[in-house]
């Protein structure tokens, strides 16, 4: 049997919020039992009942008789006194992981990460970052910071009314820098000594082609900016380290910048994207970034070289055939020259 037939509720649920939904809403919610969580609908309705589950597209709530379904785009906002109990972090070194998180609309996400964003500035041009612990330690590229001993961070601290209040903090230090893989970790003070806060780091790395994905930045210093899209490809290679490709529009002033997924765990650090190509940006993945992070002490930065820590430079191009005449001495042994590559 189809319950959709037998059911008006369920038949009336497929179709988008409106005055008719709301109504008959209310008579299902009158024989619910009490309960911790309220759906707020942008029509106008609420509904109590108990969230069963939520992706970034779909709620699911108990009100008792049903079990009711709603398009996350008609739901203006989800209230519930147990939100984040079966949230359990775990603090790494200068990062955490969590487990539990709720899949939630991009849109949802960025009320709750806002703040963890911030707009790293220099003498020479800015781009973003990621405050990744309440101390205040903060991940960029390097290629925002390389060179520049002058930094400036932007940070955007919530309110109780519910706004952010944007904040210039000059004293930001640069703890270490790895110029191979294009990352750099700073540390803000916080002007009133309290915590930051701060974005999760992906633990164990589940990335799939096609899953959402959105990123917040300052592109042309456009502050505060959120572009979405999808993983194009999960592992893509380039000069031996392989990148998050995706769709996100990624632009100047993104770098440094969080790629998150739909549970807001950081899973990539925005750093380039191609020009003349559309769609074509690409992020560090965050076991670089980790792996960085607890390396840390190895990529120091030191004030007296700001371009301290590991560079691989390309070997120069070879301008003609055959082996350079250095190497035309006899030391390969037996009296012969030695080959050319």
């Amino acid at each position: 049997m189809n319950p959709n037939r037998s059911n008006p509720i369920l038949r009336l649920l497929a179709i988008p919020a409106s005055a008719a939904l709301a109504a008959v809403l209310a008579a299902a919610v009158a024989t619910a039992p009490s309960a911790a969580d309220i759906v707020k609908l942008k029509s106008g309705a609420a509904v109590d009942g108990t969230v069963l589950k939520r992706s970034d597209r779909r709620i699911w709530v108990d009100v008792g008789p049903d079990v009711l379904s709603f398009d996350m785009n008609d739901v203006a906002s989800v209230e519930s006194s147990s939100a984040g109990a079966s949230v359990e972090t775990k603090q790494d070194t200068l990062f955490s992981t969590a487990t539990g998180l709720a899949e939630l609309p991009p849109r949802e996400q960025a009320k709750i990460l806002g703040p963890a964003v911030i707009k790293v500035s220099t003498p020479g041009g800015l781009g973003s970052g990621v405050i990744l612990s309440r101390d205040g330690y903060a991940i960029t590229n390097a290629h925002v910071v390389q060179g520049e001993t002058n930094l400036r961070a932007t940070v955007w601290f919530a309110q109780a009314d519910g706004t952010l209040k944007r904040t210039d903090i000059d004293d930001v230090e640069l703890v270490a820098i790895n110029n191979h893989i294009d990352l750099a970790l700073i540390k803000i003070k916080h002007p009133d000594g309290k915590d930051f806060l701060f974005a999760p780091v992906q633990d164990a790395e589940k990335l799939e082609i096609g899953q959402n994905v959105f990123a917040i930045g300052n592109p042309l210093g456009l502050e505060r900016t959120l572009t979405q899209g999808v993983v194009s490809t999960t592992q893509r290679s380039f000069d031996g380290l392989t990148y998050i490709q995706t769709d996100t529009p990624i632009n100047p002033g993104n770098s440094g910048g969080p790629l998150f997924n739909t549970k807001g765990e950081v899973i990539g650090i925005t750093n380039m994207g191609i020009r003349g190509g559309e769609a074509l940006g690409f992020a560090i993945p965050a076991r670089y970034v980790k792996d960085f992070i607890r390396n840390r002490e190895s990529f120091a930065y030191d004030r007296n070289n700001p371009n301290s820590g590991h560079n691989y430079q390309k070997p120069p191009t070879r301008q003609q055939e055959g082996a350079p005449p250095s190497l035309k001495d006899g030391s390969a042994g037996n009296g012969r020259p030695t080959g050319g590559a």
